[in-house]
C-alpha cells in the first residue's frame, strides 16, 4: 500500500499544483484517524490487563457475534502464560535475543542508507539535476517500477529466499547508485540523461525485490515472542530515525560532496549491505522460530 501511495502522488503532481496535492493526501491519514476511533483494543492487551469482558467484546466486533469468543479468550491467556514475563534488560544478554536485535537494527539502517527515502521524495529534482527533461514523467514511471516489483518480490519471496533476494538487490542498488553518480553532477553530458532512468529504473527494482521489503518481513522472523514488541519498536524507531536523517541531510550532501559524491556514497552502503548480509544474516526461510533461535544461541534447532 505504501508504494501505491507514492505512486499516486506522483500521478497527482501531473494533474495539480503542491496546494491541491498536500490537500488530497490529507483525506487518507485523516479517514484512518476517524476510522481508528471505532477501533477496539487488541483482545491480547486486554486480557493482559485483567480486562476480560472488555476483550470478548473486542472478539465480537472482529470475529463477528456469533463467533466462540470464551474458547478463544481461554486460547489467548494460555498463550499469555505459557510466553510468561515480559521484556527485562536482562534479556539482552542471551545470543536468541541481542544477535537477532542487532541484525534487526541493521537491517533497518542499510534500508535507508541506501538512499532510497531521499531518492523518491527528490525523483523530480534528481532527474532535473540529471538534465532528463521529462523529469515528472520519470518519476511516475520509478514509481510504477516499484509498484509492479514489490509484488513480483510478494510471489518470489518464499521460493528465492530472504537472503539471496537481499545479495541480488544490494548489488544490483550498489550498481545503479554508482551509475547514476557518474550522470547526477553538473558536468554530466546531456546524451547520458537517458542512464539516469535507466540506473534509477534498476535502483528501484533492485530496492523493491529485496531491500524494500524483507528487512520487514524477516524483523517478524528472527526475533522470540517474549521481547519481539520491544525489539521491533526499536527497529521501527531505527528505521524512520535513518528516514529522517538521510531525507533531511540529502540536499546538503548534495551541496557539500556533489551530486555525484552523494550517490557514490549510497552505492558504497549498498555494497556494505551486501557483505553484511553475507557475513551475518541466516536464511529463515522454512525455519519455524525454535530452529531460528538454536540458530542464533549456536544450538541445534528441532
Amino acid at each position: 500500500m505504501v508504494v501505491l501511495g507514492i505512486l499516486g502522488a506522483y500521478l497527482g503532481g501531473l494533474l495539480v499544483d503542491w496546494r491541491w496535492l498536500a490537500i488530497c493526501s490529507s483525506i487518507p491519514p485523516t479517514l484512518l484517524l476517524v476510522c481508528m476511533c471505532f477501533m477496539p483494543e487488541t483482545p491480547r492487551f486486554l486480557l493482559s490487563k485483567g480486562r476480560r469482558h472488555e476483550a470478548e467484546a473486542s472478539l465480537r466486533f472482529l470475529r463477528g457475534p456469533d463467533a466462540p469468543v470464551e474458547w478463544e479468550c481461554s486460547r489467548i491467556e494460555s498463550a499469555c502464560d505459557e510466553l510468561g514475563s515480559s521484556f527485562q534488560v536482562s534479556d539482552l544478554k542471551d545470543p536468541g535475543v541481542y544477535k537477532p536485535l542487532v541484525i534487526g537494527i541493521m537491517l533497518m539502517v542499510f534500508q535507508q542508507m541506501s538512499g532510497i527515502n531521499a531518492i523518491m521524495f527528490y525523483a523530480e529534482s534528481i532527474f532535473e539535476q540529471a538534465h532528463f527533461k521529462e523529469s515528472d514523467l520519470a518519476s511516475v514511471i520509478v514509481g510504477l517500477i516499484q509498484v509492479v516489483f514489490t509484488a513480483v518480490a510478494a510471489v518470489i519471496m518464499d521460493r528465492a529466499g530472504r537472503k539471496v533476494l537481499l545479495i541480488i538487490s544490494g548489488v544490483a542498488m550498489a550498481i545503479s547508485t554508482n551509475a547514476f553518480g557518474m550522470v547526477a553532477g553538473e558536468e554530466a553530458h546531456t546524451d547520458l540523461s537517458w542512464l539516469a532512468l535507466a540506473s534509477m529504473a534498476v535502483f528501484i527494482t533492485g530496492f523493491a525485490l529485496g531491500w524494500g521489503p524483507i528487512p520487514w518481513l524477516v524483523m517478524s522472523e528472527i526475533f522470540p515472542v517474549k521481547v519481539r514488541g520491544v525489539a521491533s519498536a526499536v527497529c521501527v524507531l531505527t528505521n524512520w530515525t535513518m528516514a529522517f536523517v538521510v531525507t533531511k541531510t540529502f540536499q546538503d550532501m548534495m551541496n557539500v560532496i556533489t551530486s555525484a559524491g552523494t550517490f557514490w556514497l549510497f552505492s558504497s552502503m549498498c555494497t556494505l549491505s551486501v557483505i553484511f548480509t553475507m557475513a551475518c544474516i541466516p536464511e529463515t526461510k522454512g525455519k519455524t522460530l525454535e530452529q531460528i533461535e538454536a540458530t542464533f544461541r549456536g544450538t541445534s534447532g528441532p
